[in-house]
């Protein structure tokens, strides 16, 4: 039988949701049934890992959106709703090749953005 689980929206990425039209939230929300036990065993091209100092963050595309969560004992937290060209500006302006989690695992700046204001 599997677990079930909290999905937590985190107040950056509600409103990032909020922002999105009705269907589109409810299709995005609706995916993240996918989300498995095992994220490391999933399919990479739906979900990646990014680590920096002892923390994992996971990467799930959800149609054009990237959502980046933590998963923790009650379920999952979204830090992030972003749309792909979102993520391609970002890369841009960081000089960053296009969809590569090793590289924005790396950058401060993304983390930054991950973590929004404190």
């Amino acid at each position: 039988m599997k677990k079930t689980f909290q999905i937590i929206f985190n107040e950056t990425s509600a409103a990032e949701l909020a922002t999105l039209p009705k269907a589109l939230q409810l299709e995005i929300v609706s995916q993240l049934e996918a989300i498995p036990d095992k994220i490391d065993q999933a399919d990479p091209e739906k979900f990646g890992r990014l680590e920096r100092e002892g923390r994992s963050l996971h990467r799930f595309r959800a149609g054009d959106y990237r959502l980046y969560f933590e998963r923790g004992d009650r379920g999952i937290v979204i830090y992030r709703v972003l749309h792909k060209n979102t993520l391609k500006d970002f890369f841009f302006r960081s000089s960053l090749p296009v969809a590569e989690d090793e590289a924005l695992q790396k950058n401060p700046d993304f983390w930054k953005l991950i973590d929004g204001p404190k």
